[in-house]
């Protein structure tokens, strides 16, 4: 039996990774399960996978949790103490899924008892990339990539040396509005951008894959994981999400994943590492499909790939700054505040004023200093925020 836990069991990632242990539950030994709001999920989860213990992030939320799981042996807790006390429970494998740089300590509490982390929490990379793979060196810990795209360069690069990588592509869909002129996108409603044509996720990722923060993210996170630099990673647009990257080595050849748009490869690929084991995944019809488009993205339309560099560039506390920043712009859009195209100018002050600030990002990376990084600049942001709904 394989102890297992659950990072972010609600969201549409640890939705897929409970189908899968449910579909063999004699192999696993469920440890925790957490979640945010939505407590009647969890707790049912955790009841019917006999979780050890099942956390809820929202503190006022713990009276419901300890209702819904009464009489069912599975303990209740609350709050970011309890979420980080319950990834540090041994384990031989956990699911990092929370969203956003809340991410980022649980999964650091994971690495440190030792487990294999896998890594769907991007903002762990992205806000504190050393420190995370530092942690995994020191514990003898591993971590697996589970974005569909990291996951897919992980996997081109089996049995190859890194030596020989020239390059690296993640591909985007280009989200809801690949297709859209420019002028309309600063009319782009919330709903709009909420709605993905290929994956099947939560709002905020959807939101981010239409603005292409998503793949900004990525960009990041690719040269952290695998230690590229960034003028060896490349975006495409690839309208199918069916090619999830290429890795193109020295010899001229390019290596590209192939697979239909299910998280459950990625997840299931890191849940049975070093095996390949079947999946419930359909099998491609690539003769159906017909044709696989390619096109470069444009960087006009998609600024948060130039802000991807930028911080790349500067390195350090950059991340931590570019990411808070790109949740509150997040935030700021989603209630209303500012519109579509607000979002990636707020996020590029922010970085301006933060790195030539007194707080510069060239210090020292701890977890101290990126957690304050990160709440000056989500201030930061807000200030931003109010400046652009001022001006119209």
């Amino acid at each position: 039996m394989r102890r297992v836990s659950i990072l972010g069991a609600t969201g549409s990632v640890g939705q897929s990774t409970i189908d899968l242990i449910a579909r063999a539950p004699e192999c696993y030994d469920v440890v925790a399960l957490t979640g945010g709001q939505n407590i009647a999920r969890l707790a049912a989860d955790a009841r019917a996978l006999g979780a050890e213990i099942a956390v809820t992030a929202d503190e006022a939320l713990l009276p419901e949790l300890r209702a819904a799981l009464d009489g069912s042996g599975v303990e209740a807790a609350a709050g970011r103490a309890a979420l980080i006390e319950a990834a540090a429970r041994p384990a031989d494998w956990v699911m990092s899924a929370i969203v956003g740089a809340a991410g980022l300590a649980p999964g650091l509490a994971a690495l440190e008892q030792g487990a294999t982390l896998a890594l769907a929490n991007k903002e762990s990379l992205v806000t504190a990339g050393p420190l995370v793979m530092a942690a995994a060196r020191r514990s003898g810990a591993r971590i697996l990539p589970v974005d569909s795209e990291h996951s897919a360069i992980f996997q081109a690069l089996v049995g190859e040396e890194i030596s020989a990588v020239t390059r690296v592509i993640i591909t985007a869909s280009g989200g809801a509005f690949r297709d859209w002129p420019l002028e309309r996108l600063a009319r782009a409603t919330v709903a709009e951008a909420s709605s993905h044509p290929n994956w099947d996720m939560g709002q905020r990722i959807t939101i981010d894959s239409a603005s292409m923060f998503n793949k900004a993210l990525e960009m990041i996170e690719a040269r952290e994981f695998f230690g590229l630099t960034p003028a060896q990673i490349e975006v495409l647009i690839h309208p199918q999400s069916l090619v999830h990257a290429l890795v193109g080595f020295n010899d001229g050849a390019l290596m590209a994943h192939v697979g239909p748009p299910d998280m459950r490869h990625a997840i299931g690929y890191a849940l049975h590492w070093p095996e390949r084991r079947a999946l419930p995944v359909a099998a491609l019809d690539l003769g159906a499909v017909g044709v696989l488009e390619f096109r470069a993205p444009d960087e006009a339309r998609s600024p948060a790939l130039r802000l991807a560099r930028v911080v790349m560039e500067e390195g350090g506390l950059a991340g931590a700054i570019f990411n808070a920043a790109k949740e509150r712009a997040l935030d700021h859009f989603i209630v209303g505040r500012i519109g579509f195209l607000d979002m990636a100018p707020l996020v590029e002050a922010v970085l301006e004023r933060m790195l030539a600030g007194p707080d510069a990002a060239r210090g020292d990376l701890t977890l101290d200093r990126v957690a304050h990084m990160d709440h000056l600049a989500r201030e930061c942001a807000d200030v931003v925020a109010r400046d652009i709904k001022q001006q119209g």
